[in-house]
């Protein structure tokens, strides 16, 4: 009986050790393919990171690094897909980059769209991956007004789709994180899985956060460098767009009897928006002109290259100075902004006799240098700016104004950057400074008066920067 009793217990102890080794193995094979499953998912995640850094160095473009953002953490926490939506540039709405293959929609959908989809599952498709969505609606919008990442369990109980015009139907848990670069909103990252895949793990959503917080580096730094690299050819197209412009400009100067001509632009920025030309009229003689766009920049660069191309299929043959800036003008006004218009002076310079018969377009006056006296006389004859009337007004307005230059005698054309110079002071060059520089310098020439004006200018504005460009043309008459 006592021997019966000893194997007896001696098979339950055998039976307790047995189911404790039992459940012991079960918990360490449970516990090695966690293991092993937590090797895959660090394998994985250093795969990915590895992908990252690459692509931040390299040229990468944007919507590339999305793709590949997404298709890489949607193979870390083993989701069904995902999509990376981008703060549109007025900040109203997230914009979708890149949505995956088999991403359940993480968007509402209209009542109208679900039931237009019942008839083609097409249109479902195409909404899910073009819709834009307001900052302030749906899950994504929640994200990013949170400012923090969220595991959602299950996306159609989320205070977000209360909506009674837009519903979200399907069984589906999903990981946001706001995208943030340098304080910069950039957008929302998501990944989602269905119910029937199991739920997300409390790793899963740390290691989530971990990936979305490098892939936000990543395209923060993609898009500093796509910023670069449109600034460097941007400033490469202004350089050859000044290059071009500058051949627009006189490469010499003119050739007419009896007078003697000297002109210089200085740009303050890469492309100016003041003009002077010289146009053989025939039979000795010529125009000279000079204008200046209202404004600066690429915009002034186009409308000055306009005017000389005009100007100069309407001035040959043509002796009324105020008759050649009416057909510019005229030409000119349907393809200007309302914003936009041109001062300009148009003179035509009769061969030795020293005639010169001139018209204003609301430019700055011409300063006229007598000689037998060594006085000087400011020439404002009326004009109206061009672009700013269709024709019937300025043609009343603008009148040629005659003059005769006698030997020693010079005009000096210039536009507002001169006189509106600025020094360290926040002074004017002004009118009176200028016309007392010419007067000094008239008595040498063209060329003289030209460089004169420059120097006084740097002299004046020290190392002030040039706020306007600055156009001169001296004539002499010999």
């Amino acid at each position: 009986m006592q021997e019966t009793a000893f194997f007896i217990t001696l098979a339950v102890v055998a039976l307790v050790v047995f189911l404790i080794l039992r459940k012991w193995s079960w918990r360490l094979r449970r516990l090695k393919s966690r293991l092993k499953s937590f090797e895959i998912e660090e394998e994985l995640m250093f795969a990915f990171l590895h992908d990252l850094g690459s692509a931040i160095e390299s040229d990468t473009s944007v919507k590339a690094l999305s793709r590949m953002i997404v298709d890489g953490i949607d193979k870390v926490v083993s989701a069904r897909g995902g999509a990376i939506y981008y703060l549109s540039e007025d900040g109203k709405h997230l914009v979708p980059a890149y949505v995956s293959e088999h991403c359940p929609p993480l968007i509402g959908v209209p009542v109208e769209i679900l039931k237009r989809a019942e008839r083609d599952p097409r249109v479902l498709e195409s909404h899910v991956r073009l819709a834009k969505v307001p900052v302030d609606e749906g899950i994504l919008g929640h994200c990013l007004s949170l400012r923090e990442s969220l595991r959602v369990p299950d996306v159609k109980n989320h205070v977000a789709y209360r909506d009674a015009f837009v519903r979200y139907d399907g069984d589906v848990a999903v990981l946001l994180a706001p995208l943030r670069h340098a304080g910069k909103e950039l957008g929302v990252l998501a990944v989602a899985r269905l119910h029937s895949d199991g739920s997300f793990t409390g790793n899963d959503f740390a290691v989530f956060r971990t990936v979305a917080e490098q892939s936000a580096f990543a395209i923060g730094n993609a898009n500093i460098h796509r910023e670069a690299n449109e600034k460097r050819v941007f400033e490469s197209e202004l350089r050859t767009a000044r290059e071009v412009q500058h051949i627009l400009l006189p490469q010499a100067e003119p050739i007419i009897s009896g007078y003697r001509v000297s002109g210089t632009n200085l740009p303050a920025r890469i492309i100016s928006g003041d003009y002077y030309d010289y146009v053989d009229l025939g039979q000795g003689r010529h125009g000279i002109a000079i204008a200046d766009v209202s404004g600066k920049g690429v915009a002034a660069g186009l409308l000055m290259a306009m005017c000389r191309s005009v100007l100069r299929s309407v001035a040959p043959g043509e002796l009324s100075a105020s008759k050649v800036l009416a057909m510019v003008n005229r030409q000119l006004f349907p393809d200007i902004r309302e914003d936009m218009f041109i001062s300009m002076a148009y003179h035509v310079l009769e061969p030795g006799s020293g005639r010169v018969v001139m018209a204003r377009a609301g430019h700055d006056p011409a300063l006229w240098y007598h000689k037998s006296s060594g006085t000087v006389e400011f020439l404002k004859p009326p004009g109206l700016a061009v672009g700013i009337d269709a024709g019937g007004v300025f043609e009343r307005v603008t009148r040629d104004h005659e003059i005769v230059l006698e030997s020693g005698d010079c005009l000096l054309l210039y536009t507002d950057g001169v006189k509106e110079a600025i020094d360290g002071k926040e002074e004017e060059f002004g009118p009176e400074r200028l016309s007392q520089v010419f007067r000094a310098a008239a008595v040498y020439g063209a060329e003289e008066i030209v460089a004169a004006v420059q120097r006084e200018l740097k002299l004046f504005t020290g190392e002030a920067p040039q706020m306007d460009d600055i156009t001169l043309v001296a004539i002499e008459k010999r």
